[in-house]
C-alpha cells in the first residue's frame, strides 16, 4: 500500500468517523439529559417532608458514610464536585435548564441549590433530581417538569468529543501536510489503532469487501468508548461509561446497525428454524428473544466493568477514613496498603479502558457479521 492510498483511506474514514460521531454525541446528550420528572401524587401524603435539608443533622454527623461517598462518585450530579475541606467545597456549578408547562422556561447555576440544601426559583435539587417546590418548600404535584440541564456526564462527554475531534484533525493536518514521513506525536498513536480496527475488527469478522463499509462506525464505537473510559479515571471527572442510559443508548446503536445488516436467511431462521414443529414452536421464542439479548449483554458488559472498577478504588481510600474513625494509627498504619492497591487497581483500569472498548466494538462485529451470513447451501 503506498502513502497516497493510505492518506486518501484515513482522510475518508476520518471524515466519515467525526460525522458519525457528531450524530452519535447528539443521541447520548438527548438519552444523558432530557428526562422528565413527575411528581407522584398518589405517593403525597399530608406529612409530607420538605425539601429543604436538615442542616443541622448534615453538620453534626461527623461518621464517615461510604455509601454516600460511593453513590455520589459514581451517580450523576448537576456538577462537579472534586474535593471538600470543613466546610469549604471544591466545585464547579453547572446550568440547571428546565421546562415546566406551567411555568415556562427557568435557567439558572445549580450553585444556588447549595449542594441540595436550599430551594430556587420554585425547584429543589432532591437526589440530583429536580423538582418542583411551592413557597413553603413542599413538593408541588401539580407542576409538570421536564429536566434539560447540563449535567456533569453531559459535558464530559461532550469535552471528550471535542478533544477526540481536536486529535483527529490534528493528526488529518500532520497527513496531509507530509504523508511521507514517519507517524510522530498523536499520529504515532492514532494510525496503528485504526489499522487495529480496520484489520483485525472490521476485515477479520466481515472480510474486505462487507468490512471497509463498517470501518467508521466501528472506528467511532471504539474510539468514543475508549476516550470516555480514560476521561473517567481522571479524579473529580464523571464515569460516563459507568452509565446505564449511555450503555444502553449505545447497544441501541449496536442493535439498529445490526438489525439493518440482516438479511433474507436470517429471519427466515428466526420465524422458521430448522427441526420438527414442536420444536419450532420452542425455538420461533427463544430466537427473537435472542435478538435483543445480545446488545443487552453489551451494555451490561461495558456498565457493570467501568463502574466496578471506580467502585473498588473508592473502597480502598476509604478504608483509610474507616480506619482513621477507630484510631489515628490505624488510619496512618494502613494508608500504605490502601495506596498501593489503590495504585495497582487504578493502572488495571487504563487497560480495562482499552479492552472494553475493543470488547464491545469486536462483539458488535461478531453480531453484525451473524447476522449477514447466508445458508450453509449458499456457504
Amino acid at each position: 500500500m503506498n502513502n497516497n492510498t493510505l492518506l486518501n483511506g484515513f482522510e475518508i474514514s476520518t471524515i466519515k468517523m467525526i460525522r458519525t460521531l457528531l450524530i452519535t454525541a447528539f443521541f447520548f446528550v438527548s438519552a444523558l439529559s432530557v428526562h422528565a420528572n413527575h411528581a407522584d401524587t398518589s405517593a403525597k401524603k399530608k406529612d409530607d417532608t420538605l425539601v429543604h435539608a436538615d442542616t443541622t443533622h448534615h453538620t453534626a454527623s461527623s461518621s464517615f458514610d461510604i455509601n454516600e461517598v460511593i453513590f455520589s462518585h459514581i451517580q450523576d450530579a448537576h456538577e462537579f464536585h472534586f474535593f471538600t475541606y470543613k466546610e469549604f467545597h471544591a466545585t464547579l456549578s453547572l446550568p440547571v435548564i428546565v421546562y415546566s408547562p406551567q411555568r415556562g422556561w427557568s435557567c439558572f447555576s445549580s450553585q444556588h441549590f447549595h449542594h441540595g440544601h436550599e430551594n430556587f426559583n420554585g425547584y429543589a435539587l432532591q437526589k440530583e433530581k429536580i423538582i418542583p417546590v411551592d413557597n413553603k418548600g413542599n413538593i408541588d404535584a401539580t407542576i409538570q417538569v421536564y429536566d434539560l440541564s447540563m449535567t456533569k456526564n453531559v459535558v464530559q462527554m461532550l469535552l471528550a468529543l471535542l478533544f477526540f475531534v481536536w486529535i483527529v484533525l490534528k493528526a488529518t493536518k500532520i497527513y496531509v501536510q507530509d504523508a511521507k514521513k514517519a507517524p510522530r506525536g498523536i499520529q504515532s498513536f492514532l494510525e496503528p489503532v485504526i489499522l487495529f480496527v480496520k484489520n483485525d475488527i472490521a476485515i477479520s469478522n466481515l472480510g474486505k469487501h462487507k468490512g471497509m463499509k463498517y470501518v467508521p462506525f466501528f472506528l467511532t464505537v471504539f474510539f468514543f468508548i475508549l476516550i470516555n473510559n480514560l476521561f473517567g479515571l481522571i479524579p473529580g471527572s464523571a464515569n460516563v461509561t459507568g452509565n446505564i442510559a449511555f450503555t444502553f443508548t449505545l447497544s441501541i446503536f449496536s442493535l439498529l446497525v445490526i438489525l439493518l445488516s440482516t438479511n433474507k436467511h436470517f429471519w427466515s431462521h428466526i420465524f422458521w428454524p430448522p427441526g420438527p414443529i414442536f420444536v419450532k414452536v420452542i425455538l420461533i421464542p427463544i430466537e427473537l428473544i435472542g435478538i435483543f439479548t445480545k446488545p443487552f449483554a453489551l451494555m451490561v458488559r461495558l456498565f457493570a466493568n467501568m463502574i466496578a472498577g471506580h467502585i473498588i478504588i473508592i473502597c480502598f481510600i476509604s478504608l483509610i477514613f474507616i480506619f482513621s474513625q477507630l484510631s489515628i494509627g490505624g488510619g496512618l498504619g494502613f494508608s500504605p496498603v490502601s495506596i498501593l492497591f489503590t495504585v495497582f487497581i487504578y493502572v488495571i483500569e487504563i487497560l480495562v479502558a482499552f479492552i472494553q472498548a475493543f470488547i464491545f466494538t469486536n462483539l458488535t462485529a461478531v453480531f453484525i457479521a451473524q447476522a449477514m451470513e447466508g445458508s450453509h447451501d449458499e456457504h
